[in-house]
């Protein structure tokens, strides 16, 4: 028999719904392979992370094979499949997740009069048919169902509190009001919920969720709205990763209420400790750099330069931190590793930062930090995490770079001489072009023999000083795909190279074909 204090504890429980594989992969550029999709799939099942959204089964075969793989390793979390309200998609999604030991089918459908009118071309009353139908579909295949109104936030409330009802009758257990375009307010988003929870008779047999996107800049703000409003799942992902603006960070949601508990009365089942190494993880799969002044897991989240800030730190770390940097995973101090550290120094540091590699690995990774040692007066954390994931995401690339020479002239020749390894095959190439840049990219494409857009081409520096390495970024867009690369050297040219390497061997990689509109529909 549960206790008032146990009846308490469950009422603000609050689960966290993590989407990154799912909504944040369809940031473009963002695109997973399968192995780092499983990799973020334990690390988020170890973090304690409630319900995990796979993929969306119906959109490729590679999206089946990655969600159905991630249901039959799950240890914890709920495996969650998203299908649109169309038979074939909930049969897929079904399929995908059969396997976890506990899955649930995600359904959903648009529910706004411009979503009708422009998207669906249907009536209310026919949606709300296809609510009943396919929900009750989904409740044939599975116990756990959670089924969302797109664009709830731009829907009457009348006919969202209509379609709400319908799912829960046909057995949705979860029910989501997403903030689809982003365009709630907090103050709009909790009375959304409160009025359906209000106008619906059996709401209590359903748990509420948020998923709020970040167009405006309120998706953490939006979604803890809704949980003071009687919503106890938030989906969000992490780094905020998602379509155009982002959803709500998982890391900043989940620290709000752990270090507000006086105006948030919550609580989450993560482990916080593991923040900072799943965030590290999200940010090299998907290629998207964490900003420096990140919320919670930037850079400079725990950084203090002002003599004011240093002084009041140096005094009392409370002064100026309103949360330890140890509760998320970030080492308060940074060990200086150099030229003389051996090999076990070098594998402590990298169980410090979280990574644990495979001897072949680690032997690889460890050369490059001998030969970066002897190129640079002091290394860094930050050095060290460029080094090892540059390492991991380049492991498995079709063309590698061999040699390359730059030549720049002032107000001359920009010639780059290129040798390139293509599939075990050797190709030599020279190029002349308007600056060192353009001259590497050009002989590149000549090359591969190919001419992807480039879209993105930024570099910035991983830490201070003159021989700091630089970080290069590269978007590159060819037959309607577009993907991310990235790679840290001292020498920049050189980091430009591998980045633009980086970003083409992903264009290489063999991906199942999306399923007609899959993508472009998807929820949320």
């Amino acid at each position: 028999m549960p206790t008032t204090q146990d009846a308490q504890t469950n009422a603000d429980r609050v689960y966290i719904f993590d989407t990154t594989l799912r909504d944040g992969e369809q940031s473009p550029g963002a695109t997973m392979t399968l192995s780092e999709k499983l990799q973020i799939a334990e690390l988020l099942d170890d973090m304690g992370v409630d319900i995990i959204e796979a993929g969306f089964p119906i959109a490729s075969n590679g999206d089946f094979e990655a969600v159905a793989e991630i249901a039959r390793r799950s240890k914890n979390s709920v495996i969650a499949g998203l299908a649109r309200a169309i038979p074939a998609d909930i049969d897929r999604a079904g399929e995908a997740v059969r396997h976890a030991r506990r899955g649930r089918i995600h359904t959903f459908v648009s529910t706004s009069p411009i979503h009708l009118a422009h998207q669906m071309n249907k009536t209310q009353d026919e949606v709300l048919e296809i609510v009943t139908r396919t929900v009750t579909q989904a409740r044939n295949l599975i116990d756990n169902v959670e089924w969302s109104a797109m664009d709830a936030t731009r829907t009457p409330i009348d006919f969202l509190a209509r379609c709400t009802d319908a799912a829960i009758r046909a057995g949705a257990t979860t029910i989501n009001l997403p903030d689809t375009v982003g365009y709630s307010t907090p103050e709009d988003y909790a009375a959304m919920f409160i009025a359906v929870m209000t106008k619906v008779p059996g709401s209590d047999k359903a748990i509420f969720s948020t998923h709020c996107h970040n167009d405006l800049g309120m998706a953490v703000a939006n979604s803890l709205a809704g949980v003071r409003a009687g919503a106890r799942q938030v989906e969000c992902t992490i780094n905020g990763l998602g379509e155009r603006a982002g959803n709500a960070a998982l890391e900043e949601v989940v620290m709000a209420i752990r270090t507000r508990g006086d105006s948030l009365p919550y609580m989450t089942g993560i482990e916080t400790t593991h923040l900072s190494r799943v965030s590290k993880a999200v940010s090299a799969a998907s290629n998207f750099p964490v900003q420096f002044n990140k919320a919670v897991v930037g850079k400079n989240a725990f950084a203090h330069e002002s003599g004011i800030h240093q002084d009041g730190m140096l005094k009392n770390a409370q002064t100026y931190e309103i949360m330890t940097p140890e509760s998320v995973g970030i080492k308060s101090t940074s060990l200086v590793m150099g030229k003389h550290s051996g090999r076990h120094a070098f594998k402590e540091k990298l169980r410090d930062l979280g990574y644990d590699l495979a001897d072949n690995q680690f032997q690889e990774a460890f050369q490059r930090f001998k030969d970066l040692a002897d190129k640079k007066k002091n290394v860094y954390d930050e050095d060290i995490m460029a080094l090892v994931d540059d390492e991991l995401g380049s492991a498995a690339d079709r063309i590698k770079l061999v040699e390359m020479e730059v030549v720049s002239k002032t107000g001359g020749t920009h010639r780059c001489n290129l040798t390139l390894s293509i599939d075990g095959a050797v190709s030599a190439v020279s190029y002349e072009g308007t600056g060192s840049v353009d001259a590497i990219f050009q002989a590149i494409k000549k090359a591969v023999d190919a001419d992807p857009h480039l879209v993105l081409f930024a570099i910035d520096a991983v830490t201070g000083g003159t021989d700091a390495q630089a970080n290069a970024h590269v978007r590159l867009e060819m037959n309607n795909r577009i993907v991310s690369g990235n790679a840290a050297e001292p020498d920049t040219l050189m980091a430009c190279a591998r980045a633009y390497l980086n970003a083409y061997n992903r264009l290489m990689m063999e991906r199942g074909a999306p399923a007609q509109g899959a993508m472009e529909s998807a929820a949320g």
